[in-house]
């Protein structure tokens, strides 16, 4: 089994930054893919980003340019800088993660954290 607890949610105004962290725990020893996701209310949950083990990043056409997602994977950590935030960015966000390559589909993850709100205020 694999834990993840992410951290790092907040309030900001609009064109300000947040920084998400995920911290993984347990089997997770050449897990290669992590993933966020975000979901706002009454919306479906969307993919934000994943990255590979080896460092490759995909993002979706919403954010990219504006956030980044990294990892350390002696830490076991990932993390999402948001720069530019606007108020459609106000979701809670998930962190993901799955055996195998790269996806940008939600169920083709494994293990998820709880989330963490995200609001961006106008």
């Amino acid at each position: 089994q694999v834990q993840l607890v992410e951290s790092g949610g907040g309030l900001v105004q609009a064109g300000g930054s947040l920084s998400l962290s995920c911290v993984a725990s347990g089997r997770t020893i050449n897990m290669p893919t992590m993933g966020w996701f975000r979901q706002a209310p009454g919306k479906e949950r969307e993919f934000v980003g994943a990255i590979t083990w080896n460092g490759g990043t995909y993002y979706a056409d919403s954010v990219k340019g504006r956030f980044t997602i990294s990892r350390d994977n002696v830490k076991n950590m990932v993390y999402l800088q948001m720069n530019s935030l606007k108020p459609e960015d106000t979701a809670v966000y998930f962190c993901a993660a799955k055996w195998g390559s790269y996806s940008g589909i939600g169920d083709d993850y494994n293990y998820w954290g709880q989330g963490t709100q995200v609001t961006v205020s106008s």
